[in-house]
């Protein structure tokens, strides 16, 4: 069984049914959550969860290997919890590693957790954890989602002690755009924690369990939006200070001591960036604090992200070189090597290494006259035999006639003009099975360079919004009806910048759905302009030519990506 990442696993959390700053939930070390109990000590189960005796619903009898929809392969069960369990699972069709959510269809939150799922799927954002399937099938609801092996929960990473100031603003910074932009779609979160914010390998936050671990533990809010903002202070104050700023311990971090109230975090710890810490009151004033300095406080995600652009821009640390050890020269570079370094007879004294004496007496003066008068002469005999050579040659090439040329010298032929082949049809590149305008490929070959076709609008990365399908690009798969000689292409670009390739297929191929099929390079991999265009030495003898997009360029927005085909003509 593979190794757990519980980065990459969105585990409901086994509390929330109070607001967050009335009571926090404490992470246990295998990422999920301990209900907090005020009243006294509840069961436990065996993944050191706190369960409700009173409330426990079933969870659905399923075992490591059982298949949902012959696609999706159980690995390992992650949380088992009030009626529903988190699985790291396998999509066999894609190949790829996933998380589940399973709940009976005759749970009282089956409809909630259905809904929410697939609201937060339209989003399509990719600072999200996407949800990649939402379904209802053989008396089970069962939501997948991404698994992202290479992100760190933001739990683990105040475990290592609290961030510096750039590291805390960009958390804020990102984690309030984010949430802003899905407020605006009327989506909330409510369960915004440590665990719930991951940080990926490149620097970026994405945050997981949009609208589903609410839904899942059944919390609503009558101000989803404030909740939301109260989260992202708590976070950005625990980033500032490795304290949770309320009373109570959670997610292995301190709370703040009882009776003194919430303060500050440049209080708390000496060296806090004073704007992120003021930044950190506004957000949590929701709770009755005092913002710093009397600003208003910050009531929704939109407010927040628009308080952090405000601020002025917090630099990364500069980086810190250590000096090189000093060279030290070893006993071989020294002259000691295979000597006696000690003992009797040996000197300490370096030795010095005599020249030999140059050649002043008479005999080495007779030697070195009697060298220079060879070298002068080697030199004059060889420049002579050079210019008999050449003249010879010259004499010999003035004969021949170099008008005449044998029909049968292919390099002598001239090379027949490059014709447009007929295209027989195209298609788009799908290696994800989901398309992006299949309707407008034709527009590409039709003749026309003001039809194209067109991708959709991407939000926040070139390479097609950094959306897992899309990892392998797009573009369109050209069919010239048979094998072909292809000693050209022109390609009419949508919008110049886009990077894009050309490549073909074998002679042979027939079904082509991954980039694998087109093992020819026709044209490097780069940053096309408004035109792609490229004669090749050598004829390739192909019947589909793939134009593959890997990266879009932006559309004039602040972070929107289109590109696109208009015409595509073959030669031969």
């Amino acid at each position: 069984m593979a190794e757990r990442s519980t980065a990459a696993v969105d585990v409901a959390d086994n509390s929330g049914d109070e607001p967050l700053a009335a009571k926090a939930d404490e992470a246990t070390t295998d990422g999920t959550a301990q209900a907090q109990d005020t009243t006294g000590t509840k069961p436990q189960n065996t993944d050191g969860e706190r369960i409700n005796t009173e409330a426990t619903l079933p969870t659905p009898d399923l075992h490591s290997g059982h298949k949902l929809a012959r696609r999706y392969r159980l690995e390992e069960c992650v949380t088992r919890l009030d009626g529903f369990s988190s699985w790291r699972a396998v999509d066999e069709k894609l190949r790829r590693a996933v998380g589940v959510h399973l709940l009976p269809a005759d749970h009282p939150r089956a409809r909630s957790v259905l809904a929410a799922a697939r609201s937060s799927a339209l989003l399509g954002d990719p600072r999200f954890v996407q949800v990649l399937d939402a379904v209802e099938e053989d008396d089970l609801v069962y939501v997948v989602h991404e698994w992202l092996p290479d992100a760190t929960e933001l739990t683990s990473l105040l475990a290592a002690g609290p961030m510096e100031a750039h590291d805390a603003y960009q958390l804020v910074s990102q984690v309030s755009q984010a949430m802003a932009a899905a407020h605006r779609e009327g989506l909330a979160h409510l369960r915004l924690t440590p665990g719930a914010v991951l940080r990926s390998s490149t620097g970026q936050y994405r945050i997981r369990g949009l609208a589903v671990n609410a839904a899942l533990r059944g919390i609503t809010a009558d101000g989803p939006q404030r909740a939301d903002t109260e989260a992202i202070g708590a976070l950005l104050y625990a980033a500032l200070t490795q304290r949770w700023p309320y009373e109570t311990d959670a997610y292995g971090l301190s709370g703040l001591p009882k009776g003194v109230g919430l303060i500050a975090p440049d209080q708390v710890r000496a060296g806090v960036h004073r704007g992120l810490s003021e930044l950190a009151m506004r957000a949590l004033a929701n709770d009755g604090a005092t913002a710093s300095r009397q600003e208003q406080p910050c009531t929704t995600p939109d407010e927040l992200a628009k308080a952090v652009a405000a601020m002025p821009r917090i630099r990364p640390p500069e980086p810190t070189f250590t000096a090189p050890p000093e060279y030290q020269r070893t006993t071989y570079q020294q002259g000691t090597y295979g000597r006696r370094t000690t003992g009797p007879g040996v000197t300490t004294q370096p030795v010095i290494a005599v020249p030999p004496a140059p050649l002043q007496s008479r005999t080495g003066k007779v030697l070195k006259w009697a060298v220079s008068a060879l070298l002068i002469a080697a030199l004059g005999l060889g420049s002579w035999q050079l210019a008999e050579t050449l003249l010879d040659h010259g004499k010999d090439s003035g004969t021949e006639d170099t008008t005449q040329t044998t029909p049968e010298s292919g390099d002598n032929k001239p090379r027949p003009e490059a014709k447009p082949l007929r295209i027989a049809g195209a298609t788009e590149f799908m290696p994800s099975g989901a398309g992006i305008s299949e309707k407008d490929v034709p527009k590409a070959i039709d003749g026309n360079p003001d039809s194209a076709w067109v991708t959709k609008r991407y939000l926040g990365y070139a390479n097609f919004g950094n959306i897992p399908n899309r990892r392998d690009g797009s573009g369109i798969v050209v069919d010239l009806g048979s094998v072909q000689n292809v000693t050209g292409i022109k390609i009419a670009m949508y919008r110049s910048g886009q990077k894009a390739e050309v490549l073909a297929a074998d002679e042979n191929a027939s079904a082509l759905s991954s980039l694998s099929d087109f093992p020819k390079r026709l044209t490097k991999l780069a940053t096309a302009g408004s035109n792609l265009n490229e004669e090749f030495t050598e004829p390739v003898r192909t019947r589909y030519i793939l134009i593959h997009v890997t990266e879009l360029p932006s559309d004039g927005s602040a972070d929107g990506y289109r590109g696109g085909i208009s015409e595509i003509s073959v030669l031969g």
